[in-house]
């Protein structure tokens, strides 16, 4: 059976929040039954909107990353109140607006802190995917409020088989959100996540008191058993470079095969202008 997914991309959302207000157009003051209660006006992100800075002046860089339910294959809410919280056959988790009244503490059982508590309705609610657009059938709108609004396409609906979504995930490498909360398998994806998830190494390499454009600098382990080449890049016209999607650790760096510096990273590292024997 086909399934709902929605695929962020990270690389190419600016925290405009059209898609946070859409979410709230959409829920505030509207009541969807049997979906959902209205949400209230404040204090709830249905879409949430994480943002990371990355990096230290004058080389930073800054990511957002939006975040809905991740509707996980394997939801906790669903394993811990399985009486109130179902996950459909499409993939979408849904709240039995009925059966969870008063249960309070069912606000708490998601990894992702991506359910509320809605104190007037006495009841614990979340992004449900628009369910009920979706379920419509509107050949106009058969999408979330969300990814209907997104003006970059940083979110893309897709509407597939779970067969197919494997083949996309593997051709787009696209990846979970803290795949550790959910088993790596739900049905909100990311792609370009590790801007996120992820660090980087970059500078400026100086020759002879100029910019050093067009020299190949290389990125690899620091130690003889980790030598072996991780990236490589020319520096651009300012003889600036960045190694990203990095792990924590060791690692060398050298520029026309001569050793430039050899660091290691717990967060992401701006070196500053490095000159070279000219």
């Amino acid at each position: 059976m086909k399934q709902y997914y929605i695929v962020c991309d990270v690389s190419l959302c600016h925290d405009c929040n059209n898609c946070f207000i859409a979410c709230k157009d959409e829920h505030v003051g509207n009541e969807w039954p049997p979906y959902t209660d209205a949400q209230p006006r404040h204090g709830h992100r249905w879409m949430n909107i994480l943002r990371l800075e990355r990096g230290q002046y004058p080389r930073v860089d800054v990511s957002y990353l939006p975040m809905p339910c991740q509707h996980c294959a394997d939801a906790l809410c669903v394993k811990v109140h399985p009486d109130c919280v179902s996950r459909r056959d499409d993939g979408v988790v849904l709240i039995n607006t009925e059966k969870a009244k008063g249960n309070k503490i069912l606000a708490d059982s998601c990894p992702y802190d991506a359910m509320y508590w809605n104190d007037e309705a006495g009841v614990a609610q979340k992004c449900t995917m628009c369910a009920h657009i979706l379920d419509g059938g509107s050949p106009e709108l058969n999408m979330p409020r969300c990814v209907h609004s997104c003006p970059t396409g940083a979110l893309e609906f897709c509407h597939m088989e779970p067969a197919g979504m494997e083949q996309k995930i593997k051709d787009e490498k696209l990846e979970c959100f803290r795949p550790d909360l959910n088993g790596g398998r739900a049905n909100v994806y990311y792609k370009n996540i590790y801007r996120f998830t992820k660090l980087f190494i970059a500078g400026g390499l100086l020759k002879s008191g100029e910019c050093a454009e067009g020299l190949l600098v290389t990125l690899t382990g620091s130690e003889p058993a980790t030598c072996e080449v991780i990236q490589s890049q020319l520096t651009d016209c300012f003889g600036d470079f960045k190694f990203d999607g990095l792990e924590p650790g060791e690692y060398a760096i050298s520029a026309e095969g001569a050793d430039v510096r050899t660091v290691t990273i717990t967060e992401s590292l701006n070196l500053g202008s490095i000159t070279i024997d000219g």
